[in-house]
C-alpha cells in the first residue's frame, strides 16, 4: 500500500508531466493494438534499497496521430510494413547510497533528475521477422527537472527519513538524446516460447552507449514480431527474461551536463566502469485491452567503488 500511495503522491505533483532509464520499445515490452496508453512506474523499494536509480516513472501514449507529430519526422524510417509512432513523458531520479546527508558523499553516486520527452516509432517487419525503433529525447537534466521535490514529497508522504543532499545535485543542463534499436527473431514455437537478440546504440547529452542483448520469452502470447494486431479473445500470460551487455561512453546523471561544469559534484571519467551487464526478467498477464506486468531488474556497478543495483517495477496499459 505504500507504493501504491507513494504514486499517487507523486503523480499529483502537476510539474510532472512531462522519461531514457526506462526502455519502452523491447519486444517484450509489445502491446498488440494500434494505440494504447502505458503507465511504467520503477522503484528500488521494490527489493528494499534506496539508492542509486531509485525512482523512474513514464506516461506513455502510442496513436496514429503522433506520426504527425513535429519531432517524429526527425525518425528513422526502414521502410518496414508496420509502423506505430509513440509519445513518453520520462522522469528519472538518482541518488547515493545515504540521502540524509548535507554533506557530498565523494566517491557516491550524485543526486541528479532529468525529465524529458521521448518521441518514438517502433517498426515491424513480419516477412523477416525483425523489428527496427528510434527514439528522440529532449529535456532538463538538474534542479529544472524536480527531482529534490519529487523525493521529498513522497518521502513526507510515507512518514519517511527526508532527503537533505538534493542542494548538492548536478546543475542544470540540456536534454537531447537519440536512440536507434533493432531486433531479429531467432527461434519460435508460436504463442508458446520466442528467442531473439537486440542491438542498440545510443548518442547525445544525456547518456551514450551502445549495447547486445538476448530476450526470452515463455508462456501463452502473440508473436512481437507479427503484424496481426487484432484483439483476439481470452488470456495472455507469460515470463520474459532480457540479458544485456553494454559499452558505456558518457553518462550525464553520474559526470555532469555537456555544458554546464558548475556543478559541486560529479564523478570524473576515470571512474566510470566502461562496461556494465543488465538483466531483467517479468512476468505479464494481458486480456482484451489490459496489459500488466511486474518486474525486476539487476544492474552491475556503473562507477568504480560502486555496488551493483536492482530495483522492480510495475506497468499497467489500456488499448486505445
Amino acid at each position: 500500500m505504500k507504493v501504491i500511495y507513494g504514486v499517487a503522491v507523486w503523480l499529483s505533483f502537476p510539474v510532472f508531466v512531462f522519461a531514457q532509464a526506462i526502455d519502452n520499445t523491447q519486444s517484450y515490452k509489445n502491446i498488440n493494438t494500434d494505440s494504447y496508453f502505458r503507465i511504467i512506474y520503477e522503484n528500488d523499494f521494490f527489493t528494499q534499497a534506496d539508492i542509486y536509480y531509485t525512482q523512474g516513472i513514464n506516461l506513455e501514449l502510442v496513436a496514429q496521430w503522433v506520426r504527425k507529430f513535429p519531432l517524429s519526422k526527425l525518425l528513422i524510417d526502414p521502410g518496414y510494413s508496420y509502423r506505430r509512432y509513440g509519445i513518453t513523458v520520462e522522469h528519472d531520479a538518482y541518488t547515493p547510497t545515504n540521502i540524509s546527508p548535507t554533506k557530498i558523499l565523494y566517491g557516491d553516486r550524485p543526486f541528479t533528475a532529468a525529465l524529458f520527452l521521448k518521441t518514438f516509432c517502433i517498426e515491424t517487419d513480419p516477412e523477416h521477422k525483425q523489428r527496427f525503433s528510434s527514439t528522440l529525447s529532449t529535456g532538463v537534466l538538474g534542479q529544472a527537472a524536480f527531482g529534490a521535490e519529487m523525493q521529498t514529497g513522497i518521502h513526507h508522504a510515507l512518514h519517511d527519513l527526508p532527503p537533505h543532499g538534493w542542494p548538492n545535485q548536478i546543475h542544470n543542463d540540456a536534454v537531447l538524446n537519440y536512440e536507434v534499436g533493432y531486433e531479429k527473431q531467432l527461434v519460435a514455437m508460436p504463442k508458446y516460447f520466442l528467442l531473439d537478440a537486440d542491438g542498440k546504440a545510443r548518442a547525445g547529452t544525456l547518456s551514450d552507449k551502445a549495447g547486445v542483448g538476448l530476450t526470452a520469452m515463455a508462456g501463452y502470447f502473440d508473436n512481437p514480431f507479427s503484424a496481426d494486431i487484432v484483439r483476439r479473445k481470452g488470456a495472455r500470460i507469460y515470463a520474459y527474461d532480457h540479458a544485456d551487455a553494454f559499452a558505456i561512453g558518457y553518462d550525464a546523471t553520474m559526470q555532469g551536463g555537456l555544458f554546464n561544469h558548475t556543478s559541486p559534484y560529479t564523478i570524473s571519467a576515470s571512474n566510470i566502469q566502461r562496461a556494465v551487464v543488465e538483466n531483467r526478467f517479468g512476468f505479464v498477464f494481458n486480456y482484451h485491452k489490459l496489459y500488466v506486468a511486474y518486474f525486476q531488474t539487476f544492474l552491475s556497478s556503473e562507477f568504480k567503488g560502486g555496488a551493483d543495483h536492482r530495483w522492480g517495477g510495475i506497468e499497467i496499459a489500456f488499448g486505445l
